[in-house]
């Protein structure tokens, strides 16, 4: 009896530590009620939608017509704006849409005559007319066959790019409804088959115009679920790739990154980071895989002429491509069916990533501004860390997070709440990197800042 009752017993205290130890592990996840609404608003059917009218165009070539009623990137484009449109109705006059074109000459490599290339935009002016902040949100409306001079053979383009305006669309239809107190930019580009475009076009202007634009989120192919050759089939998984050295003039500021060991940590990498904790804050079974490149391996996207004119971009992405139906003409070989066709994706893995997308934007938007500088203490010998940045002013910001991870962690391992505007840390400067990002009382947090050197 008395050796049942000591089995019984250690029983009985093995699960009481092991309770005791997921009591410890529970972490709390603080969802603001505007943004975790906003996300439950998010649907396939709408996304379903904006594709099959945006295949319906036959072909969406940015060499294809721009003045036929039906068939070409014209129609097609005009059908964005006329969404823009109907959206800004519901938007208590916040959100002006334009349709922007320009006349490009013939180069000779992918454009054989002069084209005109029209992108489509439409601002969610913020509330705040001391806000000149700007978070945009972006996709491709034009498609391709295999040839991509081909203008006239039926290129759908459903998962690349209509997945990505698609996303700009819906996130539109349903942030257009709210306040926030920064703008929100929905943008679809033309041309980035033929060179990114649309794209190049729109960072010169912006570049040109001043734009405060803190972060793009660029889409591109991201609304199927399985790869060819591989066959690996996941919904659950979505690429966020960032650059870590910045494109922009690198040349004068490598010297700087590399003596503070920071060439992880460009904005770009910080707003991967940022996409991933947000998002996954919101969005349930959905893990935010980061890569460590600003693309895919020897490819390109809409964010890099963003990138190089000094911007914050990323690209988001399916975890499995599947080229059987990318960059391909319709055809059937070999019982394999080639082609961009609306069949082969996943609208629930769609919804989930546009989700993605809208939590991360609004809370972007609705969070205090970053701390203007953060600077750490070195003018002595010390295994403690200090660091101090100026205020916010009280009524954008109810505190600040100090962020901590060790050098070798991808994604912060540590935040601390406090509303002084210095912080003394039993954190060695050498083993570990910090950041600082200003929090609302909605627990809206701003980009993470890191600090230069206070000599």
């Amino acid at each position: 009896m008395r050796y049942r009752n000591r089995i019984r017993n250690s029983c009985i205290t093995f699960v009481l530590l092991i309770s005791f130890h997921f009591a410890q592990s529970q972490q709390i996840i603080d969802r603001d009620p505007q943004i975790e609404e906003m996300v439950k608003e998010v649907s396939s059917d709408s996304l379903r939608y904006y594709i099959d009218k945006l295949v319906s165009f036959g072909t969406r070539s940015t060499l294809s017509s721009t003045t036929d009623k039906k068939r070409g990137i014209g129609p097609a484009r005009e059908w964005v704006l006329m969404k823009f449109q109907q959206f800004a109705q519901h938007s208590g006059g916040r959100l002006q849409a334009k349709l922007d074109t320009v006349t490009l000459p013939a180069d000779k490599r992918r454009l054989d005559v002069a084209t005109n290339l029209g992108n489509v935009y439409a601002y969610l002016i913020g509330t705040d007319p001391a806000d000149k902040r700007v978070f945009m949100i972006s996709g491709h409306i034009d498609s391709r066959a295999t040839d991509v001079m081909n203008r006239t053979n039926d290129a759908p383009g459903a998962n690349d790019d209509g997945s990505g305006v698609a996303a700009v669309l819906e996130a539109a239809r349903i942030m257009s409804k709210q306040s926030f107190p920064a703008t929100i930019l929905f943008a679809v580009f033309s041309g980035e088959e033929q060179g990114l475009l649309g794209a190049e076009y729109m960072a010169a202007k912006m570049k040109e115009q001043k734009v405060e634009l803190e972060a793009l989120l660029n889409n591109d192919i991201m609304g199927s679920n399985n790869s060819n050759g591989t066959n690996i089939i996941n919904n659950t998984m979505v690429r966020v790739f960032s650059e870590g050295l910045p494109a922009f003039e690198t040349d004068k500021k490598a010297g700087m990154i590399r003596s503070m060991g920071m060439e992880n940590d460009g904005a770009s990498r910080q707003l991967a980071r940022y996409i991933k904790e947000t998002g996954e804050r919101y969005v349930d079974n959905l893990e935010v895989k980061l890569i460590f490149r600003s693309d895919r391996f020897l490819r390109g996207g809409d964010q890099t002429p963003f990138l190089q004119k000094g911007f914050t971009a990323i690209r988001i992405s399916e975890m499995n491509e599947n080229f059987d139906h990318q960059h391909q003409d319709l055809k059937t070989e070999q019982n394999i069916e080639y082609g961009d066709l609306a069949k082969f994706m996943d609208f629930e893995y769609l919804r989930k990533n546009t989700a993605l997308n809208l939590s991360c934007l609004a809370n972007l938007a609705k969070s205090p501004f970053k701390p203007a500088q953060v600077k750490m203490e070195v003018k002595s010998l010390s295994n403690y860390t200090t660091l101090s940045w100026p205020s916010v002013p009280e009524n954008k910001a109810a505190g600040y997070y100090i962020l901590i991870r060790e050098s070798s962690s991808p994604v912060w391992q540590k935040k601390i709440f406090t509303k002084q505007n210095s912080i003394r840390l039993p954190y060695s400067k050498d083993n570990y990197v910090f950041a600082v990002q200003s929090v609302s009382n909605q627990h809206n947090e701003s980009l993470p800042v890191i600090p230069v050197a206070d000599r």
